[in-house]
């Protein structure tokens, strides 16, 4: 029973469901959700650091940078969760707005891994 509240804990935020409607996109850098959060470095890796806690990301190191993606084989209740989670968000005025803004993020910096503006 912990187990399923850690996890829910974790979604229990509405920054930590807009970086997962983000995620939902595959791997980014956490300079990718800095940019298109428009929320200080501390406060998005706080938010990755519970999601990762709880299950509901994983992580890998490149350089100075960490990425992020959801977990690349989710068990079934992760799954069905992101579905409805995907589902919510695809009609969701904020997520939509994070989508076209990562989308003009990941144009601006091209082939530069973490660069493009305002880092």
């Amino acid at each position: 029973m912990e187990h399923l509240a850690a996890r829910f804990k974790g979604l229990s935020e509405a920054t930590r469901l807009r970086i997962l409607g983000l995620l939902a996109g595959g791997e980014l850098c956490v300079c990718d959700l800095i940019e298109v959060l428009g929320l200080p470095q501390s406060t998005v890796s706080r938010h990755l650091a519970s999601l990762r806690k709880s299950g509901w990301v994983e992580a890998r190191r490149s350089g100075k940078w960490m990425h992020y993606n959801r977990p690349t084989r989710p068990d079934p209740f992760m799954a069905h969760v992101f579905a409805l989670l995907d589902e919510e968000l695809s009609t969701n005025a904020t997520a939509r707005e994070d989508t076209r803004a990562l989308e003009t993020r990941l144009a601006a910096k091209g082939d530069d891994p973490c660069g493009g503006p305002s880092l």
